[in-house]
């Protein structure tokens, strides 16, 4: 795989320190029940890093002394890990919402049969990946039979409740674009998908729109088809100063399935840590003072101030 990090090391993008933490991202591991053109984590069937129970029991000692309101779970396929309702049941108990980064397709494992009702008795938030409500386009990107799996998954999370007006149980998707374009604004779009989607008898709460970053296999695809320039290019012609105050790293710390902490997912997979370039665990970061803090930043971080902006909360416009 060819590695994008030497040719966003130098950057013009502007320095920006942290605020109050409020957000714990935690990677629980690489291993994915599918494997996706644009995944910036280089997830797949084929991986075997995964977050250690020792590591889980440290996380959840620094949330009983942070400031953290919401616990956001991704992978790979999170819920893969053997210990992926351990540490909801234990999150939720101190009253912190936990977000679960699902793929829709991991609902309709065999192994997996009673995920979503756990994840509705946790009240779990869910943001789910559907990158499209066309059948070839979601399956071109993510793999044969993606699409009506993830269709199943979105139906069996409405029988519980999930997405639906009379129920607290949010469930939110995610669109990000097939290639080399940046999203086209969330709200319209969130519009077409409701349309096309509740012909299917589906339901969700919102639609975020993520921007690709030209960083692991997206941004090696990006090289050796010759337009990694031209997608950078595009970036940093897109920039708003106006995103600058809102990107995620400001209130959020990522931590890795070894449990090293990062400013955001996307700097973990670079291998950028927090205070960079020391390498922290989360174990030594009880009682620490993150607001001030420099932000480790590279040419990637355009991704998230382009046009209407991207976090994993969506667009920041």
């Amino acid at each position: 795989m060819l590695d994008t990090l030497p040719l966003l090391k130098n950057t013009t993008f502007p320095s920006i320190n942290r605020k109050k933490l409020e957000l714990l991202q935690i990677n629980l591991g690489y291993i994915c029940n599918q494997q996706c053109l644009h995944c910036h984590v280089n997830a797949g069937p084929k991986r075997k890093e995964i977050m250690a129970l020792e590591t889980i029991k440290q996380i959840l000692e620094f949330l009983k002394y942070s400031s953290i309101k919401t616990l956001d779970l991704t992978g790979g396929a999170p819920e893969l890990n053997p210990h992926f309702e351990y540490i909801v049941t234990e999150t939720r108990k101190m009253g912190i919402d936990v977000i679960d980064r699902c793929n829709l397709t991991i609902l309709m494992e065999e192994d997996k049969q009673n995920l979503a009702n756990f994840l509705a008795e946790n009240q779990v938030k869910i943001v789910a990946s559907l990158p499209c409500y066309i059948e070839d386009n979601v399956d071109k990107q993510r793999g044969k039979g993606v699409y009506n799996a993830s269709i199943q998954g979105l139906k069996k999370l409405n029988n519980l409740g999930y997405g639906m007006d009379s129920s607290n149980l949010e469930l939110n998707l995610v669109f990000n674009p097939q290639g080399t374009s940046l999203p086209p604004p969330q709200k319209e779009l969130e519009v077409d998908y409701k349309d096309k989607l509740s012909k299917l008898g589906i339901y969700f709460n919102q639609l975020f729109t993520i921007t690709n970053m030209p960083i692991k296999r997206f941004g090696s695809t990006l090289l050796s088809l010759g337009k990694f320039d031209n997608y950078m290019e595009l970036l940093k012609n897109s920039y708003k100063h106006e995103n600058l105050d809102q990107v995620m790293c400001r209130s959020l710390l990522s931590i890795d399935w070894q449990g090293f902490t990062y400013d955001c997912d996307f700097n973990q997979m670079l291998d950028l840590y927090f205070n960079h370039p020391t390498k922290t665990h989360i174990k030594d970061l009880i009682d620490e003072n993150f607001e001030n803090v420099p932000i480790e930043v590279a040419g990637h971080c355009y991704g998230c101030t382009a046009g209407q902006g991207s976090s994993c909360g969506g667009s920041l416009d």
